[in-house]
C-alpha cells in the first residue's frame, strides 16, 4: 500500500489518482490531526463489494471455501462446455 500525507495527495491529486488505477494499489492519505482514509480505485471498491456480497451469507461462504478446497485437492472434473 502507497501511503502519502494530505498535502501530497492535494498536490498531485492526479498522480495519485493514477497510481490507485494503474497499479490498482490502495492509497493510504494521512492526515496531521485526523483520521486517515484510503482511496481505491473504482474497479478495485467494486471487487471488494463483490466478495464482501459473496461472503455475507454464512452458507455461501461455506460452498465457495468448499470448493476451493477441492479445487486445490484435485478433486475435480474438467468437462467441455458442450457436455455441460
Amino acid at each position: 500500500m502507497k501511503t502519502v500525507n494530505y498535502s501530497e495527495a492535494r498536490q498531485n491529486l492526479t498522480s495519485v489518482m493514477n497510481d490507485a488505477i494503474d497499479d490498482r494499489i490502495p492509497v493510504l492519505i494521512t492526515r496531521q490531526n485526523g483520521i486517515p482514509c484510503v482511496l481505491l480505485s473504482l474497479d478495485e471498491y467494486q471487487s471488494l463489494e463483490e466478495t464482501a456480497h459473496l461472503l455475507r451469507s454464512p452458507a455461501n461462504a461455506r460452498h465457495l471455501l468448499d470448493s476451493i478446497d477441492e479445487l486445490n485437492s484435485g478433486n475435480t472434473v474438467i468437462k467441455k462446455i458442450d457436455d455441460i
